[in-house]
């Protein structure tokens, strides 16, 4: 039997995450070093569409499970039907983008069938019929190289953005097999959703411009006279700083993020953090204005392949690894900057 190459196609509202079809491109290289196919996993309810367009991008097969209790993400009936799944003979591999989801259901499944898990790849190769996978390490300060020899499947989650996508092929053909969901007790319930908050995804996007700390020292603003609290005027001024970063950010079509010393300090919510401790991206321009760079902040943005850094510190570890910097006030070089910028693109 030919080795199968599984791709689980994560997706939120009815929509796939981009990622996913990264994801499915990686499985389609693996399956050719293994002179196998590459199978595409869809689980929830009315996602057959998604399933449709996993064809497209390059599945060969693509498994579709859909029922009501699929229908707001839960790790246990994802996780003990995908484990269902891969007892099946020749899978030699499960590719998942690396999401908040895939990260417990890979976990998950790895317990289920006593095998190993490479989180947030950024790159493999085959060697010796083992896939040899690349990882960042301590802060992403270094790389590592991981192996499975020995169990099947292989599991790897792959970092947003690290692989190309494929283009879609409407004319593409593919079988979609429907699977029944294995009996469950659900161990927990879904009681509704929080809106986070709004504008380009940060995991997604192509170009973020972020704000740190400095982003609330300009003595210059004048809060209003019935804010009398000191730390209430620290955190208006980051607003207003803020508002720069969201402008500019509009202009280029980014996604606004934070480091966590702006989480921390309470002048943006936790959900815009990038860094060990929030979301680590891989844009290809980031944009760093007031953030001295800690290693923290730069495990979670080090390999976004453009970096452009803005801050009055010219001893700032963040231009160590900026590819183009400013040495100024941000509050003097934004406005300006995001004026050009709109003259330039015609908005």
């Amino acid at each position: 039997m030919a080795s199968r190459v599984f791709a689980y196609i994560d997706h939120y509202q009815g929509q796939a995450v981009p990622a996913s079809w990264e994801t499915l491109g990686a499985a389609q290289n693996l399956a050719g070093a293994f002179g196998g196919t590459v199978t595409a996993l869809v689980f929830g309810q009315g996602v057959e569409a998604i399933a449709v367009q996993a064809v497209h991008h390059g599945a060969s097969e693509v498994l579709l499970a859909e029922d009501a209790s699929l229908a707001e993400f839960r790790p246990e009936p994802f996780s003990t039907l995908l484990s269902d799944l891969l007892r099946k003979d020749g899978v030699e591999a499960l590719l998942m983008p690396h999401t908040s989801r895939t990260r417990e259901i890979a976990a998950q499944v790895a317990v289920d069938l006593e095998t190993g898990v490479a989180p947030d790849v950024v790159a493999f190769e085959v060697k010796d019929g083992a896939i040899l996978a690349t990882r960042p390490i301590y802060a992403g300060k270094l790389f590592t190289r991981v192996v499975c020899r020995e169990r099947r499947p292989q599991i790897l989650t792959l970092r947003s953005r690290a692989f190309p996508k494929p283009e879609p092929d409407p004319s593409r053909s593919g079988a979609i097999t429907r699977v029944a969901l294995p009996a469950l007790s659900p161990l927990s319930e879904v009681l509704g959703y929080k809106e986070a908050g709004g504008g380009v995804s940060l995991s997604d996007a192509a170009v973020i411009v972020s704000g740190g700390r400095g982003i609330s020292n300009n003595p210059s603003l004048t809060p209003p006279a019935e804010i009398v609290d000191e730390k209430a005027k620290e955190v208006w001024r980051a607003q207003q700083g803020f508002a720069l970063i969201r402008d500019l950010a509009a202009v280029l079509g980014a996604a606004v993020g934070a480091s966590r010393a702006a989480v921390d300090a309470g002048y943006i919510p936790y959900s815009y953090q990038v860094g060990q401790t929030g979301k680590v991206v891989s844009p290809d321009l980031y944009i760093a204005c007031g953030i001295s760079g800690a290693i923290q902040h730069q495990a979670g943005m080090r390999t976004a392949k453009t970096i452009v850094a803005i801050n009055r510190d010219a001893e700032a570890p963040i231009f160590k690894l900026a590819r183009f910097g400013a040495v100024g006030d941000l509050f003097q070089i934004l406005p300006p900057l995001t004026k050009a910028l709109k003259e330039r693109l015609g908005k």
